[in-house]
């Protein structure tokens, strides 16, 4: 059997209204011939789509999606650019139909409460609601449409089917009250549920679109790390060029301070490498000839000459950028709980007032079940409906920013209290994310060791190293200052510094540095440098030409409160991971200090990635928390991603949720804080339908026997009720 090829395409997709819309997309691609799996994500407005056959081509995915009104755009150097101007056009023509629905609700619901009986009334409300119906609400409507176009129903098809029924029956009334005068039947109208419920919905869905306008900033973040020139060599010769031009086996320099363009080999010179991008570690990498450097790292000591390896989607930052970016297409979107409700209650309420018209019909009265069945549809829709959210998120998102968490996903939220399992990255979410002196050891009867001390600090001093700015840092905690002046400071890449003071050589770096300057280790500091290696230390040796005067060992610290806080999560239930692109020996340690069981080592950004994914593969409900830009790609494929505030801005741009304070412990007020929240929301669309539930067997005429028919006051009042209930139970968030 021959075995077919598939291939996977991330497209833009334009036209993505509302979550339900990405799902109608899908449901059309995904019935496609050749089409063997599809992701449309709502959030990021991206389309990932599988195929095994190469005739599957943009063109045909966009002639079967063009019924529905979307549209796919092939990526290219500006998709990003253009993805987000359409955001930010979308989010503004959003909120000047929020602000316009809203100038005309309010004289609509005013006079509708107020003043029902003046003259021309009904009229004048009439022309209220047009330009609430026809332009703000537009939308509800052609969504309803595009989902009835497939048979499906979400929320917008239940805001579409009470207010258009409403407006339909009020306008009719107000031109013609006469025809159902003369059957013995008042003409109500409903402008004011038309305008307001129009109003509070779109209120939701703009706060929806504002939370989620953050998403596709990784991918700029990362694409802005990218170098745009480069200093090409030929014949001896550097030019500047455009980085497009660049070709495989092209010599490049680079230099101090430089982003490094693309992937290569280097071939001659020395330099200490920020490559924390790929490993999340503070500490700088000294490479010399023959060792590969990475696009996207950071040059900071020294310079080099590189020959390019790899170019274009090929090399490792361009390989991150398509993970984050996968990730984000391909995550299976959180459904709403009130599109789940409207899938169900749409069908029920549609049934129901046929069934009202059908019986009134039967008995020969058919205007008035035609009037009851209106009535039906009308009182379905809940006015609170578009407060059952919106309000509870806005409160929640509101308490939880004055505890020190941002909470950017709205989607999100609700999915966090399902979580059972959380992967914690080391470095600057565990750990503080920078060296620290945790000791140093001098030479016994030294007589000159404040002198020493100085000579020590005036060389470090010299340096840009992070170890060396620790140093630094800890002797002026100690109230010492700068006394010493050196001469023919020297920085040996990969080994250490060397200056001379007052004719005298010190030497200051690893023990490979004293090693390859046949200077010797003191038999009690070679054991203080033993146990300092054992507890997973960096170590740094002073010595002058004869001895070593001094070690230092330096750790990245765990955090005070992360213990406590990965007990407090363990002792619920959750399991907690740590994942690090550290040596094992490290790892090892800072796992014993925090009590995680379960952790791995030397992890690349495409290893956390695929933990996150095997986890998710069992059924698991995934929390991913780091930091650093080599955290991205996990944190946009979990459930639910968490950086840390003194993280990358690419880390805090995947994440749904941002520790503002930097503390562990915040997680499990996350969690308690999603759990409230899902609880409020869900007893918010109780209140939102229970009134409205309740009604609709009058608004039927279950009781007209004892001459009791819906009347627009009663509807009024259950909706000025429900709505009331909904926002006092949210502010209970508080």
């Amino acid at each position: 059997v021959m075995s077919m090829e598939k291939t996977m395409e991330i497209y833009d997709i334009e036209g993505l209204a509302c979550a339900s819309c990405a799902s109608s997309a899908q449901n059309v691609l995904g019935r496609l011939e050749g089409v063997t799996e599809v992701r449309v994500n709502y959030a990021t407005k991206t389309a990932a789509v599988e195929t095994t056959s190469s005739t599957m081509g943009m063109e045909v995915l966009n002639e079967k999606l063009a019924r529905l009104g979307f549209v796919l755009h092939r990526k290219n150097k500006d998709a990003y650019k253009k993805r987000q101007e359409r955001a930010q056009k979308a989010l503004a023509t959003l909120r000047k139909q929020l602000l316009i629905g809203g100038f005309f609700a309010l004289p609509l619901f005013v006079l509708a409460m107020f003043f029902p009986t003046i003259p021309y009334s009904n009229y004048t409300m009439f022309g209220l609601t047009l330009p609430i119906l026809f332009w703000s609400g537009r939308h509800f409507f052609v969504s309803a449409a595009k989902q009835a176009s497939i048979l499906k129903v979400n929320m917008d098809s239940l805001v579409a089917l009470g207010t258009g029924t409403a407006f339909l029956f009020s306008t009719f009334n107000t031109f013609f009250p006469r025809v159902l005068e003369a059957s013995g039947m008042i003409p109500h109208v409903y402008f004011e549920a038309v305008g307001v419920l129009l109003v509070f919905v779109l209120l939701g869905k703009y706060l929806e679109a504002k939370a989620n306008q953050q998403t596709s900033s990784a991918i700029e973040e990362l694409l802005a790390m990218q170098a745009t020139t480069v200093q090409l060599l030929e014949s001896g010769v550097e030019k500047k060029m455009p980085i497009e031009i660049i070709q495989v086996n092209d010599i490049l320099k680079i230099r101090p301070g430089d982003v490094i363009p693309l992937d290569g080999v280097l071939l001659e010179g020395t330099a200490n490498i920020d490559e924390s991008m790929l490993t999340g570690e503070a500490f700088f990498v000294s490479k010399m000839k023959g060792n590969t450097v990475f696009g996207g790292t950071i040059l900071q000591q020294g310079s080099f000459t590189m020959q390019v390896t790899q170019i274009g989607k090929n090399t490792v930052l361009a390989q991150i950028i398509a993970l984050v970016e996968q990730a984000q297409s391909t995550k299976v979107p959180i459904q709403k709980l009130v599109d789940k409700i409207a899938s169900i209650f749409v069908p029920v309420v549609m049934a129901i007032a046929l069934l009202t018209f059908l019986v009134w019909w039967a008995r020969g009265l058919w205007v008035e079940g035609l009037v009851n069945a209106v009535a039906v549809l009308v009182v379905a829709c809940p006015c609170a409906l578009g407060l059952a959210t919106p309000t509870a998120i806005m409160v929640g998102i509101g308490a939880a920013a004055k505890k020190g968490i941002l909470m950017q996903n709205v989607a999100a939220i609700e999915a966090a209290g399902a979580i059972d399992s959380i992967v914690l990255d080391k470095t600057g979410t565990i750990t503080e994310g920078k060296p620290q002196v945790t000791g140093l050891e001098w030479k016994a009867s030294l007589e000159n060791q404040g002198f020493l001390e100085g000579v020590l600090l005036a060389m470090e001093n010299e340096s840009e190293h992070p170890i060396a700015k620790e140093l630094v840092a800890y002797y002026q905690k100690q109230g010492k200052e700068i006394s010493v002046s050196v001469q023919q400071f020297k920085n040996h890449s990969g080994f250490g510094l060397s200056a001379e003071v007052d004719g005298n050589v010190y030497y200051l770096g690893n023990q490979a540095f004293l090693t390859e300057q046949d200077i010797a280790i003191d038999g009690r500091l070679a054991e203080v440098a033993n146990t300092y290696q054992k507890a997973a230390n960096t170590l740094v040796f002073f010595a002058n030409k004869e001895t070593t005067l001094a070690v230092i060992g330096l750790s990245d610290v765990v955090k005070k409160h992360a213990p406590q806080a990965i007990k407090t999560l363990q002792a619920t239930g959750k399991t907690v991971y740590m994942l690090t692109g550290d040596n094992e020996q490290t790892a090892a340690h800072v796992a014993q200090q925090v009590g995680i069981a379960s952790y791995q080592a030397n992890v690349l950004p495409k290893d956390k990635i695929a933990f996150v994914q095997a986890l998710q593969a069992t059924g698991k409900k995934v929390m991913m928390v780091g930091d650093g830009i080599n955290d991205a790609p996990a944190l946009a494929q979990a459930t639910i991603g968490v950086a840390m505030n003194s993280g990358t801005s690419v880390a805090i741009s995947s994440a749904d949720i941002v520790l503002r304070q930097n503390d562990l412990r915040q997680l499990t007020t996350i969690l308690s804080t999603s759990k409230q929240m899902v609880r409020i929301i869900r007893q918010n669309l109780f209140w939102a339908f229970i009134y409205n539930i309740l009604l609709i067997p009058i608004a039927a005429g279950v009781l007209y026997p004892w001459g009791l028919l819906l009347n627009p006051m009663i509807a009024g009042g259950a909706m000025a009720f429900s709505s009331i209930f909904v926002v006092m139970n949210s502010l209970r968030l508080k």
